[in-house]
């Protein structure tokens, strides 16, 4: 096992043992991680486990595969988001987090703690291929695997950044591995569908905060037909549909309960054009486009970001109809 996982596993068995005094003990092994066993006052409990330094709701559908490939199975992670372990349990799968909070259902027993904060992680080294605008760049090249050979400036103008950023982010991709150097102006990527992964994580918690416009609701007389957004005259050139809804245009897989919107547009006169009310609550997520799209306009936004917001969800079906897009659009290419 590496160190940081190491850490990980070391600092969550102290941290149990400190608020439930159960004891927790590594063994080495072949499958995963390795195994755990726990020994509660009238009980053993043995676990094969799996390491990690945090999870994402794109991640639950592999985990589940693990868990079921490999029980009875443990996931042990530095930090777990309130939504990952709510999903965690409705799947019924254990967890241990490093600052002692776990869940266990296992026949009759049933061991959940949620009351210990979440320790703070090591501060992670600055790159600046992961900045909000080394994010936008980024996009790019995952639209485009071709683009990185292109001139510089070709990159910063379709991107919408300015040039100088362009180095900084290529030096960020080459310090992380996933690009290396063919020659002095030629360059390739390396595991392209793991810079997807990171990507999907960062524009999560990055990009996608500053890009908020607000949340609405129709005027009373359009929200009473769930399929009346379809009908919406969107100028495609300037907004399109995002999320859930792109992926109903895309998969005629998912109904949709959240609407999502990327526009170029102003707020007032979105909200005059297509009668939206802003409302705290409201099932209509509108976010500030952030690339100046290529081509003819389109109604959907591109079938990456899509795949991306469906996958960034806790819903299983999202989830489902992102694979699909991931599949039809990008398998064969990424």
């Amino acid at each position: 096992m590496n160190k940081p996982r190491e850490d990980i596993l070391d600092t969550a068995l102290a941290n149990l043992r400190k608020t439930t005094g159960i004891e927790g003990v590594w063994k080495a092994n072949t499958n995963l991680d390795g195994i755990v066993e726990l020994e509660l006052p009238q009980s053993h409990l043995r676990f094969k486990i799996d390491i990690k330094k945090e999870l994402r709701a794109h991640q639950l559908q592999q985990i589940e595969y693990v868990a079921q490939k490999f029980p009875p199975y443990l996931l042990v992670a530095q930090r777990l988001f309130p939504k990952i372990k709510e999903s965690l349990r409705q799947l019924g799968i254990a967890y241990l987090e490093a600052n002692g909070n776990i869940f266990i259902r296992q026949g009759d027993i049933w061991l959940w703690i949620d009351a210990n904060k979440p320790l703070k992680a090591p501060a992670a080294k600055s790159n600046r291929a992961f900045t909000k605008t080394g994010l936008k760049v980024l996009f790019q090249l995952l639209l485009d695997k071709d683009l990185i050979n292109e001139p510089q400036r070709e990159i910063a103008r379709r991107a919408g950044v300015a040039l100088g950023n362009i180095p900084r982010v290529i030096d960020g991709l080459l310090e992380t591995g996933y690009l290396v150097r063919k020659d002095k102006n030629n360059f390739a990527f390396m595991d392209r569908k793991a810079l997807l992964e990171k990507w999907m994580v960062a524009y999560e918690d990055t990009l996608k905060p500053s890009l908020v416009v607000g949340r609405y609701r129709w005027e009373p007389k359009g929200e009473k037909d769930p399929e009346a957004w379809k009908q919406l005259p969107l100028d495609y050139g300037q907004t399109q549909w995002g999320g859930e809804a792109a992926g109903d245009l895309l998969t005629q897989y998912l109904r949709p309960e959240i609407l999502t919107l990327y526009t170029s547009e102003r707020r007032n006169a979105l909200m005059t054009k297509y009668r939206l009310v802003p409302d705290e609550q409201g099932p209509i997520r509108v976010f500030r486009r952030f690339w100046e799209p290529e081509g003819p306009a389109q109604p959907t936004v591109p079938p990456l970001l899509v795949y991306v917001d469906l996958m960034n969800t806790h819903d299983k079906r999202c989830r489902e109809a992102a694979e699909i897009i991931f599949n039809e659009h990008f398998k064969a290419i990424l």
